[in-house]
């Protein structure tokens, strides 16, 4: 898997997710197995450029390369302005984002509402490659605007004649949102007529998933989001069942114990303690989101404001854990590392 001068390690890339690709995420998911990770979204309006949130989404400090950064917004100057501001500050890779089905992203014309006017979607692809052309451009999308509207060939068309050089699709459309279940006969689609790598994207949470995807679309990778949440340790996973078709066990409570709190130490470094103790709430749930015995824990967890306290209970949390069982155990009702039903072929298009 290339991407321009990139050659990436392996065909696992972590989704740019709004308040989760933070650097910190990006570097635990890289060091666990992703090839690719890319940032939450930053505007393209440098009126924010000065604000300490766009200044954190732009600090890549230690990070591993490839870093790609994903861009957001409606005009094609302002986005050519913001692919070279995030260049001269790291960016090895530009991503502008033509996929996020969010209120707020869509009412200003931004994100997947982009998908209605094919015109302007090829005017901000010119200016960006054009304004930076040292780096890649990629471009993630979604299949369409809604069922009726499903225009990705037409878009992958331009991107194409742009100069785009790969193409990361979610499967849905923008009017769905998160809901029902992702189709992958449009991504098999475009890939069939792509000249550029394409990435699957939507429902990828499991190694047999990850595999399912790859060979029914033929894509060149596969984009995983919150399935990564609170595991990130799912693109190793991934990795180890393709090449082997095996699952690996269970991580051992002592290691995952270890990830955490690496990865909390690292929010209150790059936050500051009193941001830093809210933004790891949310991960420590996601990391115990099934575990036995794990509801009262996060319940606790919720109420608790400082540096201290927040780690006393992390740690009290897993020593209990470690003495019950040597690796995570989850609720007979979580499934958490087996194959999802796979979608007929009939269905993937409902």
């Amino acid at each position: 898997m290339r991407i321009g001068r990139h050659h990436l390690k392996n065909r696992l890339i972590v989704a740019p997710m709004a308040g989760v690709t933070d650097r910190p995420f990006r570097q635990l998911c890289k060091k666990l197995g992703a090839g690719m990770a890319v940032s939450e979204m930053v505007t393209s309006n440098s009126l924010l450029y000065g604000s300490a949130k766009t200044a954190r989404r732009a600090n890549h400090e230690g990070e591993v390369d490839p870093i790609s950064v994903q861009i957001a917004g409606a005009d094609p100057q302002m986005m050519a302005e913001a692919a070279r501001h995030n260049v001269d500050r790291g960016a090895q890779i530009i991503d502008i984002n033509m996929g996020c089905p969010a209120k707020k992203v869509c009412n200003v014309m931004a994100g997947s509402a982009l998908l209605q006017d094919e015109s302007l979607v090829g005017h901000i692809l010119d200016a960006v490659v054009k304004a930076v052309p040292e780096v890649p451009v990629t471009l993630k999308i979604r299949t369409g605007w809604d069922r009726e509207h499903r225009n990705a060939l037409n878009i992958l068309k331009i991107a194409e004649n742009a100069g785009v050089q790969a193409l990361a699709m979610h499967g849905r459309t923008r009017a769905c949102g998160y809901t029902g279940e992702a189709e992958y006969d449009t991504i098999r689609a475009v890939k069939a007529e792509a000249r550029i790598p394409v990435i699957a994207n939507g429902d990828i949470t499991t190694p047999e998933k990850a595999q399912y995807v790859l060979e029914y679309t033929d894509a060149d990778a596969v984009m995983i989001g919150r399935a990564a949440q609170g595991r990130p340790w799912i693109f190793r996973e991934i990795e180890h069942f393709l090449a082997t078709g095996t699952h690996l066990p269970q991580p051992e409570v002592s290691e995952i114990h270890a990830v955490l709190l690496e990865h909390i130490h690292d929010l209150y470094a790059f936050y500051g303690d009193v941001t830093g103790v809210r933004v790891a709430r949310k991960h420590i749930s996601w990391y115990t989101r099934g575990l036995v015995g794990s509801s009262a824990f996060r319940h606790t967890m919720n109420q608790l404001d400082s540096v201290a306290e927040q780690l006393t209970v992390v740690n009290d949390y897993f020593a209990q854990a470690a003495r019950a069982d040597s690796r995570l155990r989850y609720e007979t009702n979580h499934d958490n590392n087996s194959a999802q039903n796979m979608p007929p072929a009939s269905r993937l298009a409902a």
